[in-house]
Formats: structure tokens, C-alpha cells, sequence
């Protein structure tokens, strides 16, 4: 009975084994476009102007699971920069999505799931920011990517769920009210992987 017990420990943690030899963490980086209101003015705006709302994100990642279904918890620093009518919107976050993947085929993979945010530093042309409706919010993020060995690439779009405005008043217009500037994330991820 002991042999057959000690057989079947062996045999389970051999298929463990094998089920968590994909997991890991690495590192990433990449480049993000960030739109406001509608996404295809968004584009034209971008094919006019293709520097003015690229941002960039660095940061960790953990890789838990078998190689069929796996999960992705990540800390991005997300630096990302708007364009409001002509005036420049920055902000600066900390970034924990929680993806669920599955490997299609290949190299192929998709993935989905929430997002958590914290915005850090908000500026609107030189303006520094200070009223951040939430500075925590939740999104939503959903993509794909390609696995080449330790290297990985990935197209995401994020998009945040709850309303979050940035309010501000500017001190050179005294007769004008408080501004308003959507914080919500919405935006094309392009992202550069490494396992290590």
C-alpha cells in the first residue's frame, strides 16, 4: 500500500511539474498610443501627428500554469501622453493587469482580463493636476501575442471601465470655471517580453 501511494506522489508531481514548466517571470517594455473620445478620430489624428500621443510602459511579470491556460500578473509603469483640442495631457501610473491567456496555436496566444490602475502624476500643458477624481480605477485589458522561445510580443487594447475626470482651474482665466479632462485609459499597448 505504501509503494502504491509513494508511485502515485511520484506520478503527481512529475504531471505538476510538467504542468508549471512554462511559469516564470520576466521583464517587458514597449510603447503605448493613447486616445481620447472617439478612437477612429483618434487614428486620423495619429496618421497626421504619429509622435504626439505615443507613451511608454517597463515592468515585471509572473507567468503561473500549464502550457494550455495560463495566468499573467503584471506591474507596468505606464508613462502615457493625450492630445486635448491642441494641449497636451501626461500622466504617469502604476499598472497591475491580471490576464488570463490561452495558447491557440504555435506561438499564438490571447489573453483578457481586469486591469487595476493608480494614477501617480497628472499635468494638462504645464498645469500640474491635483484634483484625480479616483486616483485608483479598473479596466479592462484584451490581446494577443506571439511566443518566440523566452521572447514574447503582444498587441493589447486597455480601456477603463469607471469614469474618472481630472479637474483644474486655470489661474491666468478668472472669469472661466473648472476644466475637465477624462483620465480613463483607452489605448493601444505594443509590448516586448523576456523571460528570465
Amino acid at each position: 500500500m505504501k509503494k502504491t501511494i509513494l508511485a502515485a506522489f511520484l506520478t503527481l508531481s512529475g504531471f505538476y511539474g510538467i504542468a508549471q514548466s512554462d511559469s516564470g517571470f520576466g521583464i517587458k517594455g514597449g510603447l503605448n498610443y493613447s486616445a481620447n473620445g472617439d478612437y477612429f478620430e483618434s487614428v486620423g489624428d495619429a496618421a497626421r501627428n504619429p509622435d504626439r500621443n505615443i507613451g511608454y510602459h517597463l515592468g515585471v511579470f509572473g507567468k503561473i500554469g500549464a502550457s494550455k491556460v495560463y495566468l499573467r500578473p503584471e506591474l507596468v509603469y505606464t508613462k502615457t501622453k493625450s492630445d486635448y483640442d491642441g494641449a497636451d495631457f501626461d500622466m504617469s501610473k502604476l499598472d497591475v493587469p491580471v490576464l488570463l491567456g490561452i495558447n491557440v496555436v504555435g506561438p499564438l496566444h490571447v489573453f483578457a482580463g481586469p486591469a487595476f490602475q493608480y494614477i501617480l502624476d497628472t499635468e494638462f500643458d504645464g498645469i500640474t493636476i491635483d484634483d484625480v477624481e479616483n486616483d485608483f480605477s479598473v479596466g479592462m485589458n484584451i490581446g494577443a501575442g506571439v511566443s518566440l522561445g523566452k521572447l514574447g510580443i503582444d498587441l493589447r487594447y486597455e480601456r477603463g471601465f469607471n469614469d474618472n475626470e481630472a479637474s483644474f482651474i486655470n489661474t491666468n482665466i478668472t472669469n472661466v470655471g473648472p476644466s475637465r479632462i477624462d483620465t480613463r485609459p483607452d489605448q493601444l499597448i505594443l509590448s516586448l517580453s523576456l523571460m528570465l
